[in-house]
């Protein structure tokens, strides 16, 4: 009988937290989970659609798994599957594909594992995701920080995204099975849980709640956590989100922002749904009400139609935004979406230049944050040893920070006061741990 599968993620961590749930399939069946870089009888690999190179990578990966295991039984599902299962089905060695309904549904699709000579294709129309599919972290995975995901798909039509197609429409948990799910995840000893969904702040709308509502329960569970939101729409980062992240401990001081473009007329060609006066007073405002709060931005550079004055508008824009760190995408043409038939591309050397200006501004940025940190005595949520005799965590505005390592900082919370920067992140001593975090309910 086959023991062994490896699991590998591409993309979101939506994604991290649905591959999770699939492994705890595989454990319950009396598998063992073994690192993808390890010869396995079964590697499925969970995909993305965002970019050319999340499916280039896609190939790469088959190619090295047959390299390590050429009678390995290969599973692809994921964005890329749903999208184009037939492409997947042209590599060679792919066993089956599974779509986005399809892989929470894999031991009843699937008899047995034994390697055929045709890819097999389980993938439904998109029209068909309209339940909402559960996903956190589980057994089969080994990190301080568990993923929850409360929300899927996406009614946005951003001119560049394929993923409405992928994933369908905007859907949610209900809010009695996320707070019993969460619940569960802080009974197997996770200290930070990470909301995740494509657009999280969507939650809820089909029965009448909000995600303001939702995390307004959480944080009144009287237990030792704190709440990471994986990613919010700029539209839908409300006040009252923000009052209650300014009110209580539990909920991180940090979020991901999502931009795009600090064009106007790029902006509007994207059809996002903000202008970038509404985003900048908006990060304005979230950082005069939430102490050292850290704000993540994506952005896209080499949109059709993107000039260099264009581009130079989103590097001023950003430049002068107080922000944290940058998440840089470069645009890659997405089959079935409104911003492949635009002219005037971009050449892709321009792009790949427009790239590294704006990982350079995020480096840039995010010293400037780290320095601010200096002097200052920070709460970290410490993951597990390294080799070096040293300990990394995470604080609540998301900052790195390394000490000296001890046994009992292993996830845990601990006080740390930030002495300096080190290779990208900040370091420090441990002034005081901390059982449990002062949990102010808004």
């Amino acid at each position: 009988m086959l023991k062994t599968v490896a699991l590998h993620t591409l993309g979101c961590k939506l994604n991290f937290s649905e591959t999770s749930t699939i492994g705890n399939q595989f454990l319950q069946r009396g598998f063992d989970i073994v690192e993808f870089t390890e010869q396995a009888d079964v590697y499925l690999l969970n995909t993305c659609s965002v970019t050319e190179n999340a499916e280039k990578e896609c190939r790469q990966v088959v190619r090295r798994v047959l390299r390590q295991n050429p009678a390995a039984y290969i599973i692809v599902t994921g964005c890329y599957a749903q999208l184009r299962p037939n492409e997947i089905a042209e590599i060679d060695g792919v066993d089956a594909i599974l779509g986005s309904k399809e892989k929470f549904e894999l031991f009843s699709i699937l008899n047995d594992f034994n390697k055929i000579h045709l890819s097999c294709i389980h993938v439904s129309p998109i029209e068909e995701l309209n339940n909402f599919e559960g996903a956190s972290s589980t057994d089969a995975d080994n990190r301080t920080r568990a993923f929850l995901k409360i929300q899927d798909g996406c009614d946005y039509l951003c001119s560049f995204c394929t993923i409405p197609k992928a994933r369908g429409k905007s859907r949610s948990k209900y809010p009695q099975e996320v707070l019993r799910d969460f619940c569960n995840l802080l009974d197997k000893g996770y200290k930070e849980i990470i909301l995740t969904g494509v657009n999280v702040a969507d939650y809820g709308k089909k029965f009448n709640t909000n995600l303001f509502k939702l995390l307004s329960e959480i944080v009144k569970i009287p237990r030792n956590f704190r709440i990471r939101i994986s990613s919010i729409e700029p539209n839908l980062l409300s006040d009252e989100i923000l009052d209650l992240a300014a009110s209580s401990e539990k909920i991180c001081n940090h979020f991901h922002i999502p931009l795009q473009s600090g064009s106007p007329k790029i902006l509007r060609s994207m059809k996002r749904r903000y202008s970038t006066s509404y985003y900048s007073e908006l990060i304005h405002k979230a950082k005069r009400k939430i102490d050292d709060l850290g704000i993540g931005v994506d952005v896209i550079v080499g949109y059709p139609g993107e000039t260099e004055e264009d581009f130079q508008k989103t590097y001023n824009f950003l430049c002068a935004l107080p922000i944290s760190y940058l998440h840089v995408f470069t645009y890659s043409e997405r089959p079935d979406t409104h911003a492949v038939n635009l002219e005037n591309s971009v050449d892709v050397y321009e792009r790949k230049k427009r790239n590294k200006m704006l990982r350079i501004l995020s480096e840039k940025k995010r010293y400037q944050f780290y320095s601010s940190m200096i002097g200052k005595e920070i709460d970290v949520l410490f993951e597990s040893a390294n080799h070096d005799g040293t300990i990394k965590g995470f604080t609540s505005n998301y900052v790195k920070v390394q000490t000296e390592y001890s046994p009992e900082l292993t996830n845990n919370f601990a006080k740390v006061k930030i002495s300096s920067i080190t290779n990208k992140l900040c370091t420090g001593n441990v002034v005081g741990t901390k059982k449990s975090i002062d949990l102010k309910a808004s």
